[in-house]
């Protein structure tokens, strides 16, 4: 018989270049914990939800001139965290007026309600196209969880609102009922208006042109509109954060000094207001949650 093979080396070699794989690959991510945390962030690179320690947020009695949009957005939530039948929102409109703000304040206040069982998960918008992914995790999870979308909007050739489209509405598994999902933009149809005169401009049928992305707005059932406010709606959002934290400046002055900081911005706006505050309690020596 021919001289068998010595396969101890080969053995020796495949063995090694096993551990050292086993070695190069990541430990497995540890099971979820949906209970560890009032919000999670949503890691698409790596397919897992980190617990945020602390949510930067205001009270909800802090935001001022928003009271209808605060009061539908929260019946909304409630409705939802109680297995009601609710609608996704689509929070729209100025910049700074509290969209993102109202969302995390609505929150943690029916969170409070329901004894934490209403959890809040952030998505960020270029991570759309992993929706599907971050459903399946959440599907099966017994807590329901708001799914935010800050900032929402799409440009030229982006795609990823397919998956946000199919996810909200119309595709074969839809959006979990344990899901809602909440969007904020500073447009209401999600696109440029540019854009969309651009597409009907160079398309042979100009009304199918933007359909498509305009449709996905479409699919939130609950639109909140959010516009630039006056003066004095301006000055009840800077008394509310004086009083609430004790930021004793005479009326009179605190005025003059919001009018001025306003004026500097080029804007009246909730998020102006808060930074005149910041400005006003660092001149007092006092010391403010960051939101």
């Amino acid at each position: 018989m021919p001289d068998q093979p010595d396969l101890l080396p080969i053995v020796d070699s495949l063995q090694r270049i096993a551990a050292a794989l086993e070695r190069l690959t990541p430990p497995a991510p540890p099971p979820l914990d949906f209970a560890a945390a009032e919000a999670f962030l949503w890691h698409a690179e790596t397919g897992r939800l980190s617990p945020v320690p602390a949510v930067s947020r205001v009270e909800l009695s802090l935001l001022r001139g928003i009271d209808r949009q605060a009061d539908t957005l929260l019946e909304n939530t409630r409705r939802f965290a109680t297995g009601l039948p609710a609608n996704n929102a689509l929070l729209w409109g100025a910049r700074g007026m509290g969209k993102s703000s109202l969302v995390k304040a609505v929150h943690a206040t029916v969170n409070a309600e329901t004894k934490g069982g209403l959890a809040l998960v952030e998505i960020h918008r270029e991570e759309i196209a992993s929706l599907p992914a971050l459903l399946t995790l959440l599907r099966d999870q017994t807590r329901r969880a708001l799914i935010l979308v800050d900032d929402l909007s799409f440009d030229g050739a982006d795609a990823s609102y397919k998956s946000l489209k199919a996810v909200l509405e119309g595709g074969i598994e839809g959006r979990p009922a344990n899901v809602l999902f909440y969007a904020t933009s500073n447009r209401r149809h999600l696109i440029p208006r540019d854009m969309m005169e651009n597409e009907r401009a160079t398309a042979i049928n100009p009304g199918e042109a933007v359909e498509e992305k305009v449709s996905l707005s479409d699919r939130f059932g609950l639109w909140l509109g959010f516009h630039s406010c006056d003066q004095a709606t301006f000055f009840a959002m800077i008394e509310a954060y004086a009083a609430h934290f004790d930021l004793q400046l005479p009326a009179e002055q605190l005025h003059a000094e919001a009018v001025e900081w306003s004026m500097i911005r080029g804007a009246r706006s909730g998020r102006v207001a808060w930074q005149y505050i910041q400005d006003l309690a660092g001149r007092l020596g006092k010391r403010l949650p960051t939101a």
